[in-house]
């Protein structure tokens, strides 16, 4: 079956089901409520399938269903749309709170200087170019109105649950440049709870009352961090056992925050995101993450189809769609201004500094979520609404695509830098290659390669220098962070793309006697194993190749094509699983004991670059 014989039989489910649903109930109130819901549930049903077959974020799938069944361009089957946004608020609550929840503040604690400054300084800058490029547009803060704010800090947040889908899917989030990509979007995640703390007195922007705004939402935090340290770990502690009470313990705690938030005249969101973040340490939150987000899934998709719903027709406002237009260009561009040159001045490497800057081009949901309340507080106008609705949706579909292929515009918009005289870090091609005197050639450095480089100097211990294999091995790779680690080893190290044969020949790898590869296919960017083997016999046909494999078909392709070892990982595991099965079902319990202890203490000494 085609995908257009799926989306033709989706697209006549919806037709056939919809006035079923909306005639086969009464006309009274409580009716009508449960007609809308299932009308809503059903069209967000139906454009998902569609939007999946179609490879698009399920997000903009859930909006054209409101589009669909909206009174501005679609059938018009809901006139009144008060009960699904009532309980679609809920969905936004959950929202925020469970972002809340995968905020760690230990961990940005622990970031490094790259990822802080970074995600400290993009959001304020982008907020200033965008004032200004908007201010070019036409927009001002005449009339009382915050059009102009809101777009700017709109523009400046990127969508985390299009990145994290998307950088998942290629095996990139543990990538440096997907680290740092993630890292800036926890710290827009900080910026939106400034935002929303700042968002109801807009209206009426006194310093001291903002700056009393302030004061709650700080006391409101204190409050919370107090509470999460000293009462809550023992009240989860007792009910850990009990999974139910851990989700509905924590739905408790999330909207006596909420309340807390609204007695205190704050944005009620503001309190879901501080609920969130408060018990972001805790041993249970990804259990909490596991069993709420079923629950918001149903709500935000209500929370996206109405949001659908109220998109008027953009033919009786073409200069909306235009301008939703322009701000695409501009929001893609002003990643560009935020993001690289911060990344670059701080020895991240052109390459690097790109693909974070690709990655975070889209704006999120998150503004989705700022201009609905902005609407409803008279904020701002509904043709404002739109304009970031449209953005969204435009810039969503293209971030499928450019974070689907972003080393290839890397390397394209590099090679544009790189002939305007923008030099990259320790290039290959500018380090002298005196890397001919050594004998082990690994290219890329990831897990496999530091746990191999750990074992490398334990076998080096009490060894002349001539005789370790450290002082034997190069190492190619284009991570800069991994670089000073290297060298503070005495490991010879590379700045290149394992991909290029121009990287290969500059680094002077052509006559080392082993060239191994450890990084399997479906991490590598821009390349193979099999075009690695081709590639290494070009540049050292020498040499003995050793390559990672994920399955036996592949191992034998690799072989074919001249590899001389291939590493399957999955059954080097598989043969030592095996031993500990043995030893389980022979119950020898004293040897499976010391087998432990030892894995233990081995875990505790060990010490590797990518731990």
């Amino acid at each position: 079956m085609t995908k257009r014989s799926v989306i033709y039989g989706l697209t006549a489910l919806l037709i056939v089901a919809v006035p079923l649903i909306g005639g086969g109930l009464g006309d009274n109130a409580q009716s009508d409520a449960v007609s809308s819901v299932g009308l809503a549930i059903l069209a967000a049903t139906v454009l998902a399938f569609v939007g999946h077959l179609l490879k698009q974020p399920l997000l903009l799938a859930y909006i054209a269903g409101g589009v669909v069944i909206g009174p501005h361009i679609g059938l018009g089957l809901i006139k009144d749309m008060a009960d699904i946004e009532i309980i679609s608020h809920f969905g936004l609550i959950l929202l925020l709170f469970l972002i809340g929840l995968e905020i760690d503040a230990k961990k940005l604690k622990e970031s490094g200087k790259s990822l802080v400054v970074s995600g400290i300084t993009q959001f304020p800058i982008t907020v200033i170019i965008g004032l200004g490029f908007l201010y070019l547009l036409g927009y001002s803060l005449r009339g009382g109105t915050y059009d102009l704010i809101y777009l700017a800090a709109c523009c400046a947040l990127s969508s985390t649950a299009i990145v994290v889908k998307l950088l998942y899917g290629k095996f990139e989030l543990d990538t440096l440049a997907g680290r740092i990509t993630l890292g800036i979007l926890v710290f827009q995640d900080i910026w939106a709870i400034v935002l929303l703390g700042i968002q109801p007195n807009l209206s009426n922007p006194d310093i001291l009352t903002i700056l009393f705004s302030f004061l709650k939402g700080i006391l409101l935090v204190l409050g919370s961090m107090l509470v999460s340290k000293y009462v809550l770990p023992r009240a989860f502690k007792t009910v850990a056992k009990v999974p139910e009470l851990i989700l509905v313990s924590s739905l408790g705690w999330c909207f006596l925050v909420c309340g807390a938030a609204a007695y205190l005249n704050l944005s009620v969101e503001m309190g879901a995101l501080i609920a969130g973040v408060a018990i972001s340490t805790f041993p249970y939150n990804m259990d909490v993450i596991a069993k709420v987000v079923n629950i918001r899934d149903f709500f935000v998709t209500l929370f996206f189809v109405s949001l659908g719903m109220q998109i008027p027709n953009p033919l009786d406002n073409v200069q909306v769609l235009a301008t939703a237009g322009i701000l695409s260009a501009f929001l893609v561009a002003s990643r560009f201004v935020a993001v690289f040159p911060v990344l670059y001045a701080l020895n991240n490497g052109i390459r690097v500094s790109l693909l974070t800057s690709i990655n975070l081009s889209q704006i999120s949901e998150f503004s989705l979520v700022i201009a609905a309340l902005g609407l409803a507080a008279g904020h701002i106008s509904r043709d404002t609404l739109t304009v970031i609705v449209f953005v969204f949706v435009i810039t969503s579909v293209l971030s499928t695509y450019t974070i689907k292929y972003n080393d290839s515009i890397q390397k394209a918009l590099g090679a544009l830098l790189r002939k305007c005289g923008l030099r990259d870090i320790r290039s290959a091609g500018q380090e002298p290659p005196d890397a001919a005197r050594k004998e082990i050639a690994l290219l890329g450095f990831h897990r496999t390669a530091s746990s191999l480089l750990h074992e490398m100097l334990e076998l080096d211990q009490n060894k002349r220098p001539r005789q370790r294999m450290i002082d034997k091995l190069v190492v190619v790779d284009f991570n800069p962070e991994t670089h000073e680690s290297l060298q503070d080893l005495g490991v010879k190290v590379i700045y290149g793309d394992v991909s290029h044969l121009d990287t290969l020949k500059h680094a002077g790898i052509q006559d080392v006697k082993i060239v191994v590869s450890t990084i399997p296919d479906k991490i590598l960017v821009g390349t193979d194993n099999v075009k690695i083997i081709k590639l290494i016999k070009t540049a050292c046909p020498h040499a003995k190749i050793i390559v990672t494999a994920e399955s036996s078909q592949r191992a034998l392709q690799m072989y074919k094509e001249g590899a001389d070892y291939v590493l399957l990982p999955h059954h080097l595991v598989a043969a030592n699983l095996i031993e500990t099965l043995t030893m389980m079902l022979k119950k020898e319990h004293n040897e499976m004991a010391s087998v432990v202890k030892r894995e233990i203490r081995m875990l505790e000494e060990r010490n590797e670059i990518l731990q």
